[in-house]
């Protein structure tokens, strides 16, 4: 029986949930298999040593341990070196990195040998009884001393620190700022931090009787570890299979290629049996990848009214110790939006890549593009001060157009559809922003302590990560397309295979939402699988907001294949012609005679009989699509922040957040919310409290929760979110992204607000993270006594 009832736009109850709720869900910390051995990895204290020595016989010498083995023990094992899948320019500096070093220690954290045990206890003692020889070396972790003459280099072999410049130019960029009337510059610090899943990463790796292996891993990207683990280790990319189980949040952090899924492949390999290895909350900030670390030079080229002309921005980022996955191309991703959603006629970006002796940085929530939205939401915030403009007012004299079409931007990118004033618009009505404002100035008539700010940031972000064609030219390794294979069951059930990875997103829920509407189908009707290379073996997996724009479409039409097929089914039962037959909620009936009708389960049923089917037609009602976009997505919105600060303590606390995003078409409004709510949390802990600091020994400080600040739920406020839809023209569903959007807004919203709240005693700048002993010096130094 058709279900008439559509499940698209509505708040379906998660389908992930009731196994997580019960504590019934499999993570990879979980799973045992027979015969496990367990790997421990010895880690450099130093952040820079020559590695002299490595002796393994004290751990040998440890009850239950197996084997031990250093990284000159194992060269021979690998093919090549850890996977780096972005060299953004052909003379960047690419050093091999290798699971194990061979020679230096690069950075605090980076591994020196490894201990296989028959218990997870052994391999810890075993890894304690290690012996190395270190030869301490000078250490370089801020990026400006990297490039200074004399610097002690990281790599040796390539005689400097850099690791490339890549530029970005648009129209005539030098004459717009030599004539403009108002030029405002900018110097931004995007502090380093540290992505925190709540579940750190774990893998497993099994070797099988016939061959080949199976790695279990805590991964966003399982079929893109399958190529690598071949690349790396030489085994046939066929006898490999990867399975993320349930993954415990990722952030960007497991969209990486780690040494401890190569190490345990290769020892299960060596030793025939099963390796496992899970890593502490002390590992996982040592030797899992961390984010941002920017230097920003932020420039724009104004008339005197504060209409903009051109952009221009100059960034050093910490590329860390070693290139892994998409280190060099991270930054990358907001190359094409530092001019925001604003127009103008000139543009150029230059990105310097620097190597430190830090662990290395990837991506992390929104990947280069909370950082270049961080820039022009406060270059325009500076701008309106400048010409003394109110900051809403110079937003919307230079919004660049308002469509439901494509519009230009200065980044050279088309922008699939935009309403901005709108967003902004339902914003300032949300927050009440006169009251606001009335508030503010009452209190600062009675001179209170207790301040009041109000911040903006109408971003514009670039997401849904394809085409592929595209990516190709920024030489980026892999593709951008994603697949979905549906299986109508004989029964009229359904399971669809996705190549998208989710982590926390709701992939299950809502690719069934759309499979349910387009086959006329229950949501309990359809199994999802994901996340397994052998059961859903076409995929590109889940990172930069693409799982909707790009696996979702994917989805919609293998569902429009199903039905192709089973309208060509239908016809040949009723006999009728193929175009006599209408198609409506999983119904196919003749046009003019409703009662002659067959529903998708019935012809599934008739597909796999094969009894009666149209001459040369496979049975079984199967088809699989892979869809690769001819645009990027742009989710944009207006985010507004109010904060009252304590200028005697300098303490921060949000009053009130409210978000409008335009996601495009909506296909469940809870998740939907719950990602938009989730990410502005976490701008906001970029805002005010986390910073990953290293002392000039390249020592970590904050190397746990302990002195590492991430917000609890007292921290943040509620916030409000609302939504404001244009359907995106880059695809047929008309849906955008929407994983990364409060990442991206929330961090200049809040630093916008305390500077707000603050600019009548003087303050226009403020470093991030705003904690209360720098917004109290800023006071302070504002008054003219120092803040020292």
């Amino acid at each position: 029986m058709a279900v008439t009832e559509r499940y698209v736009g509505t708040a379906v109850p998660r389908k992930e949930d009731p196994e997580l709720l019960s504590g019934r869900a499999q993570y990879t910390a979980d799973l045992a298999v027979p015969g496990i051995l367990w790997m421990e990895v010895v880690r450099s204290p130093y952040a820079h040593a020559r590695v002299s020595r490595v002796d393994v016989s004290g751990a040998l010498a440890v009850p239950g341990v197996v084997a031990a083995f250093s990284g000159q023990d194992l060269a021979e094992d690998w093919a090549g070196p850890l996977l780096m899948a972005w060299p953004v320019t052909e003379d960047i500096n690419n050093p091999s990195h290798w699971p194990l070093t061979k020679d230096k220690a690069r950075h605090q954290g980076d591994g020196v040998a490894v201990v296989i045990a028959e218990s997870q206890e052994a391999a810890r003692d075993g890894a304690d009884a290690v012996t190395v020889d270190y030869e301490e070396l000078p250490v370089v972790t801020d990026m400006e001393n990297a490039l200074a003459d004399g610097a002690p280099l990281v790599h040796d072999e390539f005689g400097t620190n850099k690791c490339y410049t890549w530029t970005l130019s648009n129209g005539e960029v030098d004459r717009v700022f030599a004539e403009a009337p108002v030029v405002v510059k900018e110097r931004y610090v995007i502090q380093r931090q540290i992505p925190t899943p709540m579940e750190p990463r774990a893998v497993l790796a099994q070797p099988n009787p016939q061959g080949d292996f199976t790695l279990w891993s805590a991964t966003q990207i399982p079929h893109i570890v399958k190529v690598a683990m071949t690349l790396g280790l030489g085994i046939p990319e066929q006898k490999i299979r990867v399975i993320a189980p349930k993954v415990g949040g990722g952030f960007g952090s497991k969209l990486q290629v780690y040494a401890e899924e190569m190490l345990s492949l290769a020892l299960a390999k060596r030793l025939g049996r099963p390796i496992k290895w899970v890593e502490t909350r002390s590992e996982n900030y040592l030797a899992t990848h961390h984010g941002r670390d920017q230097i920003q030079e932020m420039e724009l080229a104004a008339d005197a009214d504060g209409k903009i002309h051109g952009y221009r921005a100059r960034i050093m980022t910490n590329m860390g110790a070693y290139l892994m996955i998409i280190t060099p191309g991270t930054p990358l991703l907001g190359a094409f939006v530092y001019c925001g959603a604003y127009g103008g006629e000139a543009y150029h970006v230059e990105f310097t890549g620097v190597f430190t002796n830090t662990t290395p940085t990837d991506a992390y929530r929104g990947a280069g593009r909370p950082e270049a939205t961080y820039a022009i939401e406060r270059a325009i915030d500076a701008l309106a001060r400048k010409v003394g403009k109110d900051p809403i007012e110079i937003r919307r004299m230079n919004f660049v157009g308002s469509s439901d079409g494509t519009m230009a931007s200065p980044g050279g990118l088309t922008i699939d559809s935009g309403h901005y004033d709108a967003t902004l618009d339902k914003a300032l009505e949300l927050v009440d922003y006169d009251s606001v404002r009335a508030e503010q100035k009452a209190r600062r008539e009675r001179g209170d302590a207790k301040v009041l700010g109000v911040g903006f940031s109408t971003y514009l972000e670039m997401c849904g990560l394809a085409p592929s064609r595209i990516l190709g030219s920024l030489r980026y390794a892999a593709g951008g397309w994603d697949a979905a294979t549906i299986r109508v069951l004989p029964t009229g059930k359904v399971t669809l295979s996705i190549g998208t990875t989710p982590h926390g997103q709701g992939h299950e829920t809502t690719f069934s939402q759309i499979l349910a509407d387009d086959l006329g189908l229950s949501v309990d009707d359809i199994d999802v699988v994901w996340g397994d290379t052998q059961l859903a073996p076409l995929g590109m997996d889940t990172y930069g907001s693409r799982s909707l724009a790009i696996g979702g479409i994917a989805v919609h039409r293998a569902a429009q294949k199903i039905i192709d097929k089973a309208r060509k089914i239908a016809a040949h039962e009723l006999e009728v012609a193929d175009e006599d037959v209408e198609y409506a909620s999983g119904t196919f009936s003749v046009k003019g005679a409703p009662d002659k009708a067959k529903t998708v389960g019935e012809l599934a049923f008739s597909a796999w009989t094969a009894h009666n089917l149209p001459d040369g037609m496979e049975p079984n009602l199967d088809e699989t699509a892979v869809y690769d976009s001819s645009n990027f997505v742009f989710p944009y919105g207006a985010h507004i922040c109010v904060v009252e600060v304590d200028t005697e303590t300098g303490q921060v606390g949000i009053q009130k957040y409210v978000a409008v995003d335009d996601v495009g078409t909506v296909i469940n409004p809870q998740i939907v919310d719950g990602q938009v709510t989730g990410g502005v949390i976490q701008g906001i802990a970029e805002a005010l409290f986390e910073e990953a600091i290293y002392d000039e020994n390249g020592q970590l400080l904050t190397s746990s929760l302990t002195n590492y600040e991430v917000p609890a739920a007292s921290d943040v406020p509620s916030i409000v979110v609302d939504r404001y839809v244009t359907p995106s023209t880059s695809n047929e569903l008309g849906v955008k992204g929407v994983g990364e959007t409060g990442t991206i807004a929330s961090p200049p919203a809040v630093i916008n607000a305390v500077i707000d709240a603050l600019e009548h005693l003087g303050v226009t700048e403020m470093a991030r993270p705003a904690t209360p002993e720098r917004v109290w010096r800023a006071i302070q130094q504002a008054k003219g006594g120092g803040g020292k």
